[in-house]
C-alpha cells in the first residue's frame, strides 16, 4: 500500500498519548490523517461554539423576516446589522473579494449567490441563506434553506431531503472513522430519492480560519479519505440536486453557482467537532 507523506508528527522526547498511538496506528497503515494543528483545544472549541451561537441567532432573525416580496439585499443588511450589533463580523464581507456579507442562493443557484435590490424573493421560492461568522477570532459556518410560502412538492421533497442528507452524514461520521464514510452515507440517501449530489464543491475544515482542511465531499466510498479524530472541527454541506449534479459558476460575477441544467438546488450546513462518540453541532 501506498504511504501517505506523514502527517501526526510527536515532538522528540515527548511521550505519547492514547491518541498519539492511535493516529500513529491510522498512519503507518498508510491512511490520510491530520496534523496535530487541526486538533482543536478545549478553549478554541468553546470560542467557536460561541461563535456558531451568534451565527445561529443571525439564521433564526433571518427566519423571523424573510417573506415574499423581500430582496436578497434586504437580507444581507439584516445580517450584517444583526452580526455587528452583537460584536461580531460577517465573514463573508470582502472575502476574496466577495462583496457582501452572506450568500443567497434562489432555486437553480446552488451556492454563493450574490444579495441584490434586483433580487425580489417570490411565492413558490427556495432559497439557501449562507451565513458565516467571525466572533472575537474564531469562525462558525451555516446555512438553511427557507421556502416562500407554499412550493411544489418536487421542491419541498428537494429541500427535506437534503436536511436528511446533512442529519444522516452527522450520524455517519464515527471517531475514528473516515470522510469518505460521510460522503458514501449522502449520496447514497440522495440517489435512493432520485436527486443527485453536486461533486465540485464541499464542506470543510473551520474555527480558527474561514477554510482549513479537510475537505469533507459529500460523495465517496467509505474508509477513505482523512482519518477523523476527537478536536477536528469542520462543516458538512450537502448540496443536493433535483437534476443533474453538474454546475456551473456565472461568468458575470465570477462566483454564483448554477445547476448545469437549471433545475433547483437545496443545501443545509452545520459545523462540527468530532467528540469521542460521535458529532456535537456547533452551529444551533
Amino acid at each position: 500500500m501506498k504511504k501517505n507523506k506523514i502527517n501526526w508528527t510527536v515532538p522528540k522526547g515527548t511521550e505519547l498519548t492514547e491518541l498519539d498511538k492511535k493516529v500513529l496506528f491510522y498512519q503507518s497503515r498508510g491512511h490520510l490523517v491530520p496534523s496535530r494543528r487541526l486538533i482543536k483545544t478545549p478553549e478554541q472549541i468553546e470560542g467557536i461554539r460561541k461563535s456558531g451561537m451568534l451565527n445561529t441567532a443571525v439564521l433564526d432573525r433571518v427566519a423571523e423576516k424573510i417573506c415574499a416580496g423581500m430582496s436578497t439585499a434586504e437580507i444581507d443588511k439584516l445580517v450584517y446589522d444583526y452580526t455587528v450589533e452583537h460584536g461580531g463580523i460577517p465573514a463573508c464581507l470582502g472575502y476574496e473579494g466577495f462583496p457582501k456579507s452572506v450568500c443567497t442562493s434562489i432555486n437553480e443557484v446552488v451556492c454563493h449567490g450574490i444579495p441584490s435590490e434586483e433580487e425580489i424573493l417570490e411565492e413558490g421560492d427556495i432559497i439557501n441563506v449562507d451565513c458565516t461568522t467571525i466572533l472575537n477570532g474564531y469562525y462558525a459556518d451555516a446555512s438553511r434553506m427557507f421556502v416562500i410560502g407554499r412550493t411544489t412538492p418536487q421542491k419541498q421533497k428537494l429541500v427535506d431531503v437534503a436536511r436528511e442528507c446533512l442529519e444522516i452524514g452527522m450520524e455517519a461520521a464515527k471517531p475514528f472513522g473516515f470522510v469518505g464514510d460521510i460522503g458514501n452515507a449522502i449520496e447514497k440517501h440522495a440517489k435512493k430519492n432520485g436527486f443527485s449530489v453536486v461533486r465540485d464543491l464541499c464542506g470543510h475544515g473551520v474555527g480558527l480560519e474561514f477554510h482549513e482542511e479537510p475537505d469533507v465531499e459529500h460523495f465517496g466510498k467509505r474508509g477513505t479519505g482523512m482519518l477523523l479524530v476527537p478536536g477536528m472541527v469542520f462543516t458538512i454541506e450537502p448540496m443536493i440536486n433535483m437534476g443533474t449534479w453538474e454546475v456551473f459558476i456565472d461568468e458575470e460575477d465570477g462566483w454564483t453557482v448554477v445547476t448545469e441544467d437549471e433545475l433547483p438546488s437545496a443545501q443545509w450546513e452545520h459545523t462540527f467537532v468530532v467528540t469521542d462518540n460521535g458529532l456535537e453541532i456547533l452551529t444551533h
